[in-house]
């Protein structure tokens, strides 16, 4: 039975890590637009 404890273990540790860096790259590609849309933003108001 401890084989398939550590083997659980192992899998949801991955899992989560995935998830973190998941949440991560996420939250940057919001950063990135924003910055983009503001960009734009600012380029059409100084026309």
């Amino acid at each position: 039975m401890k084989p398939l404890l550590a083997i659980v273990t192992v899998i949801l540790t991955v899992l989560f890590a995935l998830g973190l860096s998941g949440c991560n790259t996420v939250k940057g590609l919001g950063q990135d637009l924003q910055k983009a849309g503001d960009s734009i933003e600012g380029a059409v108001k100084k026309k």
